[in-house]
């Protein structure tokens, strides 16, 4: 079933339809007639779904936030702070990403914005143009691991782990990559000065540098705190604190003085078009696995897997390996779709820890958003860069940062304490 739907992507066909499609030919050959009341039966179920509406929430909130011009406002902080440090704007770019990442979920919203600012100063400062692309497209990558996170909320339900306790997970994993990248950069401009040279702009009074800092930051801190911390403490679940999100960002907008209708048609717009592609492909991912369940697909796969006394870590690299290739290929909603319903219950079966596991699986399903030659963040940018950027210097860009996640879901791998303390320390996970 599986290479049925590959073999429908790389034919051109919408990945919603693939999976709807391939669910819909094998329920009629192998179930007959009697599919199309399992199919209705699965359609109520993605639709009365609470935790899924947190995913129109959840979006609107991160366009709303996209059109404050918060972004703006994050990079001029950070970087009066690290700007006059060799790779100084590099650095600013990862730093303002990944705070822009917990604001919006959305990693086109995280790519544009922060690429709109930091590619023209990068770029007239003389800093290489791989150096250039590659920091702001992993940056803006981490928009999709980053809670509140669109993947999450779509992986947690398909897997059966709580949301919150992925979104505690997932913190770490983030800053973990985050300062991977902040590193990697600095060892790189030390060495080699001529990737990214000192920024040359004025020096910053320190009481200017806190009070941007404090104006810029704590606004939309206070409101990534609201919606997290509604949902660590128990306060609310994860689709009554996407609501708060959302209301809170339209606060923020309005603080800001972008309230008008144009910013909120374009926010709404962009919601409904995201939205409705995600629910497409998780009512034709429903019908899939509404057919492999029936089928006993799961349990079928688990038993083949354990009858072949593998050593447990090969089966995990094998199951990391098919996720990164798909990446190349398709988008991470599919990969979710396709591969979680398997690889679950073999996880089960070895006995693995399923917020551990399911980390592993994210972290390099994240890096479908870097890998050519399908990588949405590339087309992002590539949508807002001058000519002389070419996709080849953006390829070249992309690779070290892949290595670097790839050294993440390493890291991750071999200390699982990395993202399970802090979850397990809040009680979300035993």
């Amino acid at each position: 079933m599986l290479l049925s739907v590959i073999g429908g992507i790389v034919l051109g066909f919408p990945i919603a339809f693939a999976l709807a499609g391939v669910a819909t030919l094998y329920g009629l050959a192998l179930i007959g007639p009697f599919v199309g009341n399992v199919f209705m039966l699965r359609l109520f179920q993605v639709f009365q779904d609470y935790i899924l509406i947190a995913i129109p929430l959840f979006v609107f909130m991160g366009a709303i936030i996209e059109q404050t011009g918060i972004a703006e406002r994050l990079y001029r902080a950070v970087l009066e702070w690290v700007g006059h440090i060799r790779g100084g704007l590099a650095i600013a770019t990862v730093l303002a990403a990944t705070i822009f990442a917990a604001a919006t979920g959305v990693v086109g919203a995280s790519v544009v914005a922060i690429g709109i600012l930091a590619l023209p100063q990068m770029l007239r400062y003389s800093y290489s143009k791989p150096l250039t692309t590659g920091v702001i497209c992993a940056g803006g990558a981490l928009g999709i691991l980053i809670p509140p996170s669109i993947m999450l909320v779509v992986y947690g339900p398909t897997a059966g782990v709580s949301i919150g306790a992925l979104f505690l997970a997932a913190i770490p994993a983030g800053l973990l990559l985050s300062a991977l990248y902040i590193i990697y950069v600095s060892l790189l401009c030390y060495f080699r000065p001529e990737e990214g040279p000192s920024y040359k702009g004025e020096p910053t009074p320190w009481r200017k540098k806190i009070k941007d800092a404090t104006i810029s930051i704590l606004p939309i801190g206070f409101l990534i705190l609201a919606v997290l911390g509604s949902i660590f403490f128990g306060l609310a679940a994860p689709t009554e604190a996407a609501a708060l999100g959302a209301f809170g960002s339209l606060l923020l907008m309005l603080a800001y003085r972008k309230l008008t209708f144009r910013n909120l048609f374009d926010a709404a717009y962009r919601t409904v078009r995201i939205s409705t592609m995600v629910y497409a492909v998780l009512i034709g991912a429903g019908f899939l696995s509404a057919i492999f369940v029936r089928l006993r697909g799961g349990d079928a796969i688990a038993g083949l897997v354990a009858g072949l006394d593998l050593p447990t870590w090969i089966v995990i690299l094998a199951m990391l390996l098919i996720v990164f290739v798909l990446g190349m290929f398709v988008d991470w909603i599919g990969i979710v779709m396709m591969t979680v319903p398997l690889f679950i219950p073999i996880a089960t079966a070895l006995g693995l820890d399923l917020l551990w596991f399911s980390i592993l699986l994210i972290v390099t399903m994240q890096t479908s958003f870097l890998t050519p030659p399908f990588a949405y963040t590339i087309f992002y940018l590539k949508g807002i860069a001058p000519p002389e950027v070419t996709t080849w210097d953006i390829y070249r860009g992309v690779i070290p940062f892949i290595l670097l996640q790839l050294l993440g879901v390493l890291l991750i791998g071999l200390f699982p304490q990395i993202v399970l303390w802090l979850p397990k320390t809040l009680g979300l996970w035993n």
